[in-house]
């Protein structure tokens, strides 16, 4: 039951980076300091450390977070589309000893229309 709880709250948690990441991408808004990525930035909001840089049994690589342009363009009005994704491995300690490792793909996105031109961030994914 354990590992259920922490797939619905991951998966609630990539939903919200996504909303997250969408709304500063639509205003062209790129709050990471340094010259980061918003993807990057948008990464390193996530709730926990697992989530966040993965490095775990249950979660060995951190989540993925992709931005895009459905459309193809990048035009004030056009969609701006974010992902938020991350595996998740069931039961670990069941996986060393069978060998079975089951999985999960925990996927969040959310689609917005530009109200400024993307100069601060660009396309793709961390």
């Amino acid at each position: 039951m354990i590992d259920f709880g922490k797939i619905f709250n991951y998966w609630i948690d990539e939903t919200h980076l996504a909303n997250e990441g969408a709304r500063y991408a639509v205003v062209n808004k790129n709050p990471s300091t340094g010259g980061g990525s918003l993807q990057s930035y948008i990464q390193q909001q996530a709730d926990t450390p697992e989530l966040r840089n993965g490095g775990t049994s249950a979660i060995p690589v951190g989540t993925q977070v992709c931005i895009s342009f459905p459309n193809g363009t990048a035009n004030v009005g056009d969609p701006v589309e974010v992902t938020v994704t991350a595996d998740y491995h069931f039961i670990p300690f069941l996986s060393t000893k069978t060998g079975i490792a089951p999985s999960k793909s925990l996927s969040g996105s959310s689609i917005m229309r530009l109200e400024a031109p993307p100069t601060n961030y660009a396309a793709g994914c961390t």
